[in-house]
């Protein structure tokens, strides 16, 4: 997948409003692959409603969003099992972990289905983000900083042409976050593929190609 495009696309909820001041909303928007996308949010504005359009789990919005020239809107599941298991990668707001398993547990939820990452390159992730001591640990037992930490390994254990990230570092440090965007960084070149990172506020810190108001 090259492009992500959306065209003149507004969640339903939003369709009595006249007075919109998004650059993305009901405007013509090209993501492409190996870009690097802030998009700036106030608290309901949608954020996470573009995320879920984005990854084909809700399609209550008029207009299209497009992948390279396909329409999104009502594919089968097949489509999107192929595109979230090769294409789309994504770091939930909510994490979505499971509390009663470890960190290392999680992420091999993913990593075997995947076979996408080594024993070895897991391990050396959880190193760069210092969260090496606790890949034995129930994730209900951890502080969600840490949690956020392990929701980014699980989404980089598979391959993709963009990876969208809902608010990563809301409960980190500047030193973790930056640590974060550092492996988010070589993962995204590796395989030349496109970033978008959503943000109410503290943002990762990466070099951007666009920043955009939503």
């Amino acid at each position: 997948m090259e492009k992500i495009f959306l065209n003149n696309t507004l969640p339903d909820i939003f369709s009595s409003e006249t007075d919109l001041r998004s650059e993305i909303w009901k405007h013509n928007v090209s993501f492409e692959r190996g870009g690097r996308y802030l998009i700036e949010a106030s608290s309901g504005t949608g954020k996470s409603s573009l995320c879920s359009y984005l990854y084909g789990y809700r399609a209550d919005y008029s207009g299209d969003i497009l992948f390279d020239n396909q329409k999104i809107r009502d594919q089968k599941v097949s489509f999107w099992d192929t595109i979230r298991s090769r294409h789309l990668s994504l770091l939930f707001q909510e994490l979505c972990l499971f509390p009663e398993l470890t960190a290392l547990e999680n992420v091999l939820l993913k990593n075997n289905l995947t076979n996408y990452k080594s024993a070895a390159a897991i391990d050396d992730m959880f190193d760069q983000l210092d969260i090496a001591g606790k890949k034995n640990t129930l994730v209900g037992k951890m502080s969600w900083g840490q949690q956020q930490r392990v929701a980014l390994i699980r989404s980089l254990c598979q391959p993709f042409d963009f990876i969208i990230l809902d608010e990563p570092i809301s409960h980190l440090d500047d030193e973790n976050a930056r640590k974060m965007a550092e492996l988010l960084l070589h993962e995204s070149e590796e395989q030349n593929a496109g970033i978008i990172v959503t943000s109410i506020g503290k943002h990762l810190p990466l070099d951007y190609s666009k920043v955009l108001l939503l």
